[in-house]
């Protein structure tokens, strides 16, 4: 006879408790216990509830390694529904033999209706480090498992692929919205629905009548950052500084050269850079930026209200004052074709000609955002991140252990976006000027440009020219947050790796980079996206890039959707009438005609504003409740990056508060593990 003392622990969220009946199999190195029911007197497995259980082994199996988990429904007559598929969420196994120490078996799953699950003891392994043969037939059988429920599809041609299922319905329980976050979700979009929909907003097809009516119609709960960009959206500096800070902070480049199709001239520029002023020696000095965003010529765009949108493929040509001042624009071209037809727009034209040619050049950043840096960029490169992660990583191995928390809902938000918002009918189809058509369009065209250095933030830096540039606070934060999440990475790797050879021997690591390569980035050598890994220094990369991916880049480039939208002419999702050909046409009028109509806007600002919030049930970066590591060594550094976060914030915060607009996309608490919105 072998006894063990079983303790059981019991998530805390809404409906993590059952009513079912659990049993243990106990899985040793030489032989298998029968199933030992876990049974009290009353209910047991209540929500948050750890408990203690007795059990009798006729016989010794030896060490054990594995734990074998059984969900059985109460043997009721006629038991409803609901009870025979009983939901319960365990935390962990620990089992004791007497005076002997404890085994802790973490799991953090629901087990949904009846079942069996298999854990293993929670010491993370490396595919090679496991010889018994029992441990490496429960990895293979794992991932079989996990490969047989998530499955690839290809959702459109030329984007990354994505997981096959249909609804959130659909979605095995582990991936999905907590019950909590899934009804602020509802709750929230819910409310700003009817709110327009009583003022008759979403019914109204024609354009605003002026700018005040516009102003006058929104009650939105208004962020600070949303009434400064009411205030200034029309001033030169808070257009060119939303390059640095606002919802697209990957595309200014350092400019060397004038581009051969952007014709300006030493006097176009004078006004602003001072008379007397050469193109050339600002040139030399470094002093001139360049935002290009021409992947956007010709592309598709949608037809709204019965009405064909336009779209530019704008160039702007900005200015950094020698000595410190703001960033400035100094000249924008709407098209990537010069000639008489597409003038070179200055802030000394009159205010009819400038202020359109920035608002078309911040339609542009609309298009370019939520197409690519965020939808592409972020949400679909993450959703490979983590289906690779499921399919190819059992529970044991210390990168799974490590990247979890940052795939949590990402499968969920991905597949209700395929629902809700990229489908015929729903937003970008009925409200944006590209639609479907233009989004799918610039994905394709962007996948065949993506590169492995774009991901990488030290290196997207180097390589855009930008490590000077005063008041660039997503690169100050960012490289902050990488180098914490470098380290941290560096030392998990170190824990697990102890050679190059140990990362070029992990058959399931190279399967994962394998597959990232393959369903993400479609074979495409030409990106630079590894599709192996050989070194220590090469995983570290990797790993800190998905991480960052998954986490920080996220956050800045999404939670500030409201803040930049809210008041719409700094952010118009669509644009009624084509491009200026010519100046001094535009009016007052000619400016309101141009911007989308009421029916759009709103419809965009809810899911904006949606979008830009997160409907509870939060983990902030560095917040690792369920605790996969079980050794001390992995442990430490997980509170030393914690540590590290803190003092990150406490920096951003002390910074902040001598500024006019605080950046605070980019703050350790603000930014979420994963995406999950």
């Amino acid at each position: 006879m072998a006894e063990f003392r079983v303790r059981v622990s019991t998530g805390e969220a809404f409906g993590a408790g059952t009513w079912n009946k659990v049993s243990v199999s106990i899985v040793g190195t030489q032989g298998e216990s029968p199933r030992l029911p876990l049974d009290h007197l009353g209910k047991e497995f209540n929500a948050g509830a750890e408990e203690d259980f007795q059990v009798m082994l006729p016989e010794d199996v030896g060490p054990v390694p594995l734990l074998r988990v059984h969900k059985m429904p109460p043997a009721l007559p006629c038991l409803p529904g609901p009870l025979a598929q009983d939901a319960w969420f365990c935390r962990w196994f620990q089992l004791t033999r007497p005076q002997g120490s404890p085994f802790l078996f973490p799991c953090y799953q629901w087990l949904e209706g009846a079942g069996s699950l298999v854990l293993r003891e929670g010491t993370a392994k490396v595919s090679w480090a496991d010889h018994h043969p029992l441990l490496q037939q429960q990895r293979q059988e794992e991932l079989q498992a996990r490969q047989e429920m998530y499955q690839w599809k290809a959702y459109n041609p030329g984007w990354p692929r994505c997981l096959d299922e249909k609804s959130v319905k659909d979605l095995d329980r582990n991936i999905k919205y907590s019950t909590a976050k899934n009804a602020n979700f509802y709750l929230q979009g819910g409310s700003a629905f009817v709110e327009m929909k009583i003022k008759g907003l979403l019914d109204r097809k024609g354009p605003w009548r002026s700018l005040n009516e516009m102003k006058r119609i929104f009650n939105f709960p208004k962020t600070p950052a949303a009434e400064y960009t009411y205030e200034h959206w029309q001033e030169d500096a808070f257009f060119a500084s939303q390059f640095l800070n606002g919802l697209n902070p990957v595309l200014i480049c350092h400019c060397h050269h004038l581009p051969k199709n952007f014709p300006v001239t030493d006097a176009m520029v004078a006004s602003v850079s001072g008379p007397g002023t050469s193109l050339q020696a600002e040139l030399e000095k470094g002093s001139l930026f360049l935002v290009d965003h021409g992947i956007l010529s010709n592309i598709h765009t949608n037809v709204i209200n019965g009405r064909p949108q336009f779209s530019a493929a704008p160039m702007t040509l900005l200015y950094q004052r020698p000595g410190g001042g703001p960033l400035l624009p100094l000249a924008i071209q709407l098209s990537q074709i010069p000639g008489p037809n597409s003038p070179i727009f200055l802030p000394s034209d009159d205010k009819w000609d400038w202020l359109p040619a920035k608002t078309w050049v911040r339609n542009a950043e609309f298009a370019y955002h939520e197409a690519l840096t965020h939808l592409l960029h972020s949400h679909l490169l993450s959703e490979v991140f983590t289906l690779a992660t499921l399919r190819q990583l059992p529970h044991c191995h210390p990168l799974f252990k490590l990247l979890i928390p940052h795939t949590r809902y990402t499968l969920h938000i991905n597949t209700l976006a395929r629902e809700l918002l990229i489908v015929p009918g729903q937003v970008v189809d009925k409200s944006t000027g590209l639609g479907i058509g233009g989004f799918s369009e610039l994905i394709q065209r962007s996948m065949k440009q993506l590169n492995y250095s774009a991901l990488c933030l030290p290196e997207d830096i180097r390589a855009r020219g930008v490590e000077d540039i005063p008041g660039y606070y997503y690169r100050d934060d960012g490289m902050q947050i990488w180098g914490a999440m470098e380290r941290f990475v560096s030392e998990i790797v170190g824990i697990y790796y102890p050679s190059d050879e140990s990362v070029q021997d992990d058959r399931e690591l190279q399967a994962w980079v394998g597959e990232i390569f393959s369903k993400g980035f479609l074979n495409r050598e030409s990106s630079g996206i590894p599709s192996s890994l050989g070194t220590r220094e090469a995983l570290v990369q990797y790993v800190t890039m998905v991480i960052f991916t998954c986490s920080a880049r996220h956050s800045a480039v999404s939670a500030g959707q409201f803040d930049s939208c809210a008041w719409m002419p700094n952010l118009p999702p669509s644009m009624q009438l084509p491009p200026p050909t010519s100046k001094s046409q535009a009016t007052p009028e000619s400016f309101i005609n141009t911007l989308p109509p009421v029916n759009a806007t709103c419809d965009v600002i809810i899911t904006l504003w949606l979008l830009s919030k997160e409907p509870g049930d939060r983990r902030p970066l560095g917040t690792y409740p369920d605790e996969h590591f079980i050794e001390e060594a992995p442990r430490r550094s997980i509170a030393t990056f914690q540590n590290r976060l803190a003092q990150i914030s406490k920096d951003i915060q002390e910074r902040n508060r001598g500024l006019a607009l605080p950046y605070t996309y980019l703050d350790p608490p603000v930014i979420e593990n994963s995406v999950s919105i």
